[in-house]
């Protein structure tokens, strides 16, 4: 198999959970700023990654599988991270809510492509705008400490919740998408 600079990107946001993971139990006062650009540079490659694929054409099977277990892993690293860090159900209740629906998602895709109905459950625009607010609370919540006064914490809470109804909804479109298929129809 050859990996291009996509794949290559790809592979590199998966390699940097473990980092992530290091980084977040770090024993220093600056272990959350760390993790912070960790958790950003994997964000970055992410955007990066789907930016040239398709830019340079340099799309493939391979990477079209891998570009969302990258996503997938660490998101829920990052709220495993979190929620055990911040154990209450303010944190708990989100996280689950968010890991619950993309492996409910995933398994619908799978199941779709399995029977020809892939396109039936295709990435929606409330899925890209739950991914932005979600992406943007993990960013705020793993910095964690107020910001010139700006209330970091609080405010990536706050985006957690509405990126978990977001969830919610984007996940009751694709179930309302896949329904024939699911009651048989």
């Amino acid at each position: 198999m050859n990996l291009r600079l996509p794949t290559w990107l790809t592979l590199a946001r998966i390699v940097l959970i473990p980092v992530l993971v290091v980084a977040f139990y770090l024993p220093f006062p600056w272990s959350n700023e760390l993790t912070t650009a960790v958790f950003a540079l994997a964000a970055i490659t992410d955007w990066l990654d789907g930016y040239l694929a398709r830019r340079l054409e340099q799309t493939s099977a391979f990477g079209a599988f891998l570009d969302p277990v990258a996503d997938k892993l660490m998101v829920a690293v990052a709220l495993v991270l979190l929620v055990e860090a911040n154990p209450s159900p303010w944190m708990a209740v989100p996280a689950a809510v968010i890991i619950g629906r993309e492996i409910a998602i995933a398994s619908l895709r799978e199941w779709m492509a399995i029977i020809g109905e892939q396109a039936a459950v295709a990435v929606s625009v409330i899925g890209k705008i739950k991914t932005t607010a979600q992406m943007v609370a993990l960013f705020l919540l793993l910095y964690g400490e107020p910001l010139g006064g700006f209330p970091t914490f609080e405010v990536g809470l706050v985006l957690l919740f509405v990126a978990a109804v977001l969830t919610l909804w984007s996940m009751v479109l694709y179930l309302k998408a896949a329904w024939p298929a699911l009651v048989g129809r």
